[in-house]
């Protein structure tokens, strides 16, 4: 059997880093770690092969050697991944699909013509699949009725990707989250109990990752992965002698809930193995609002103290803010503002909220007949909310608007990077000595001369890498990196602003439209009487 693994396409996003990646010659920031590890559950007689269309497009000779498609996808990435689905099934080939966005929202990748629906988690059903394949089962649906022990699922075919494609190395350590926010899908697709794998298994994929000659940075993509404290300090144990072992090899990132700032410990098991950043569900600095969508854990301690504590420890911060939930008050835009210059956090990635498929929150709004159209929800920062707020959405869109043009604005975004690393707690371990690498040069020499001497951030640029190089030099390369990242956010603050403001002026008009017809309809019905 030859499959062809397909990974749709990402449109502009936050995470997409498009005009930063180019600075080093990478083609996208992270692999598709979903269909590598398919690859690794199906049987290991077939042959595969891995097109990753933010990467390269599919050639005709891959579409012809391919006995079968798979597709798996993200609900952002949904409209490239029922493209891709009907382009399969143009050229005859049967198509299987998974992942998260079609197992929340399985009736649109059927819409689209997928034969195979692997929905749930792979370790179960894809076995299922293998099944009916030899059967000769020419459709079906698969789904689990439990959560796979992950202490099982074998190591992903990091084989199949391009090592000089991606900026960041993904693996996994640990589903699901103990909270239960309301708007968050997580706790829908992966449950409530984390489920870790064990260190040994960890450990054994950093080894395949060094055999195979990567060398970029690792993202652990666990959606919380401090959920099992137990479990996350067992393996920090380990991972510190495999990296003091092999000379600190890597260095890695990952999601946590903000109470890792009350556990001192962790903070530091987490600094002796090379973590360097960590991304936070803030959401946002309102307690009420906190209260509303169930993000208790946010109400615990002072966010700001949290932030600090976490900054100090040697973690860069980014952290994820909401804007839209239930009883806002207005000015919501201006207090997140306000929270991310006063704890300095770099790069918040700031959204409307949109009800995705199947969480509390749709499921509330459904039954309060607050649902707009399911066919807005997409994750992006480019959208519109799918559902009527309590409160305006043009006030909304418009606060939301100006909170991501201000907090993206070139001399505040540098001066909040600036501010950020001056308390950034420096690396504990030295990473492995490499080879001279001129990408690295070239980047730094384009970041100095477009934002140290083209534009208006010029003198703030220099000033401040003179002054990180004086009171905190152990960040001084971490620092310029996040520099870098404003290449991005000097065009997409200006693409999310032209994207919201055509759908805000859009469901304007259609609003007016609909009341002109509900009074024309009105007046009507009173000559008549």
């Amino acid at each position: 059997m030859r499959v062809l693994l397909l990974y749709p396409l990402f449109p502009k996003s936050f995470w997409s880093f498009e005009k930063t990646l180019a600075l080093v010659n990478r083609k996208a920031l992270l692999p598709p770690l979903g269909l590598i590890t398919v690859a690794a559950i199906l049987p290991q007689e077939w042959d595969f092969r891995l097109v990753d269309r933010n990467v390269r497009d599919a050639t005709e000779e891959d579409w012809e050697w391919a006995d079968l498609v798979v597709v798996s996808a993200m609900i952002v990435q949904k409209e490239d991944f029922c493209d891709q689905i009907r382009e399969a099934k143009r050229r005859g080939k049967p198509v299987a699909v998974g992942g998260p966005y079609p197992t929340s929202v399985p009736e649109e990748a059927k819409e689209a013509g997928a034969d195979y629906l692997i929905l749930d988690e792979g370790e179960i059903t894809l076995p299922m699949f293998v099944e009916a394949l030899e059967r000769g089962d020419t459709h079906g649906v698969f789904r689990a009725h439990e959560k796979p022990d992950v202490t099982q699922t074998p190591i992903p075919r990091f084989d199949l990707l391009d090592r000089d494609a991606y900026d960041t190395l993904p693996i996994q350590f640990s589903r699901g989250c103990p909270f239960q926010c309301e708007f968050c899908d997580i706790i829908i697709l992966y449950g409530r109990k984390p489920r870790t794998k064990t260190p040994e298994q960890l450990l054994a994929e950093l080894d395949r990752l060094l055999e195979l000659g990567f060398q970029q940075s690792i993202f652990l993509v666990d959606d919380n992965f401090i959920g099992n404290k137990r479990n996350v300090k067992l393996l920090l144990r380990a991972l510190k002698e495999w990296q003091k072992e092999r000379g600190y090899p890597f260095k890695f990132t990952t999601e946590a809930s903000v109470d890792l700032a009350e556990d001192p410990e962790l903070m530091e098991l987490m600094a002796d193995c090379n973590f360097y950043a960590v991304f936070l569900g803030i959401e946002t600095p309102d307690e009420a609002s906190l209260t509303v969508t169930k993000k208790f854990q946010n109400t615990r301690d002072p966010l700001s103290a949290a932030v600090e504590k976490i900054t100090r420890s040697g973690l860069r911060v980014m952290a994820g803010f909401i804007i839209g939930f239930d009883g806002e008050k207005p000015g919501a835009g201006d207090r997140i503002v306000r929270f991310v210059e006063e704890t300095a956090i770099p790069m918040p990635m700031l959204s409307m909220l949109q009800a995705l498929p199947n969480t509390g929150l749709s499921q509330r709004l459904k039954k309060e007949g607050r649902m707009r159209s399911k066919t807005l929800v997409n994750g992006n920062q480019t959208t519109l909310m799918n559902f009527v707020p309590t409160r305006p959405v043009e006030d909304i869109a418009r606060e939301y608007i100006e909170a991501f043009w201000e907090l993206y604005d070139p001399k505040k975004f540098l001066d909040r990077v600036y501010r950020h690393f001056l308390i950034l707690g420096a690396p504990k371990n030295p990473m492995r000595r490499r080879k001279v690498d001129w990408i690295a040069i070239r980047a730094l020499l384009i970041l100095a001369w477009r934002q140290g001497v083209v534009r208006e951030t010029r003198w703030k640029f220099w000033i401040n890498l003179l002054n990180i190089l004086r009171y905190n030099p152990g960040v001084w390369d971490h620092y310029l990196t996040i520099c870098a990242y404003f290449e991005h956010f000097y065009e997409y603050r200006q693409l999310v602003r032209d994207r919201i403001q055509a759908q805000l002026n859009e469901f304007l008009a259609n609003e007016a439209a609909i009341e002109a017809l509900e009074r024309e309809a009105e007046n009507n019905e009173s000559a008549v009487a």
